[in-house]
């Protein structure tokens, strides 16, 4: 039985994480442009994120979740600035040479940042609760098919991750310095866009 639950987290876990959001984006751009390992810690900081959210949805942690939902105009606003932000540095980023292996200096950063990023939609608890309610799974949430669930959740999120950095690994090293610029650029224009679109859906 809490094998079952656990397979059930891993799809929940993996579905939601699916979406190319701005943590998709920037897993893409940081596994380009410096590595598979950058964008694995990008997809082990939003997983962490979405682990935090399953346990606040799965144990029923209601006012963890009703103050962060009640907050969550401020919320969204400190994450749309932060898009904003970081659209505009990586846009005018230079991109590494992919031919030089990317040492260990600023991982804990780039896994803060998507963590951090990825905690600003608190709305993601709604989303977790709807969800494990349409499977049934709203009254197995005791300690250990709750702890099973929630781990599923972070395993899929965390495969799609790793997924999708090995997908954009077969085009790494097939691009010159001139694409992986033009990688940054994309990648900081789209990322600008969901912050004007977050800071408008607040109006």
């Amino acid at each position: 039985m809490v094998l079952i639950i656990f397979l059930k987290g891993i799809l929940i876990g993996f579905a939601m994480a699916v979406p190319i959001g701005p943590i998709g984006i920037i897993c893409i751009r940081r596994t380009l442009t410096e590595g598979r390992l950058r964008g694995l810690i990008i997809g082990l900081g939003a997983a962490t994120a979405d682990l935090i959210y399953g346990c606040i949805a799965a144990f029923g942690i209601t006012f963890i979740s009703d103050m962060l939902v009640s907050q969550r105009i401020w919320i969204r606003l400190v994450g749309g600035v932060f898009l904003l932000y970081l659209g505009v540095r990586i846009f005018r980023k230079l991109p590494a040479n992919p031919d030089i292996s990317v040492n260990s200096n600023g991982i804990l950063k780039s896994y803060l940042s998507a963590f951090l990023l990825t905690l600003t939609n608190p709305l993601i608890i709604i989303v977790f609760i709807a969800v494990f309610a349409a499977l049934g799974l709203e009254n197995e949430a005791i300690i250990f098919s709750g702890s099973a669930l929630v781990l599923g959740v972070f395993v899929g999120s965390f495969l799609w991750f790793l997924s999708l950095s090995s997908g954009v690994m077969l085009f790494r090293k097939k691009m010159d310095m001139v694409g992986l610029k033009w990688a940054n650029r994309v990648a900081g224009i789209i990322i600008i866009i969901s912050g004007i679109i977050v800071m408008v859906s607040l109006l």
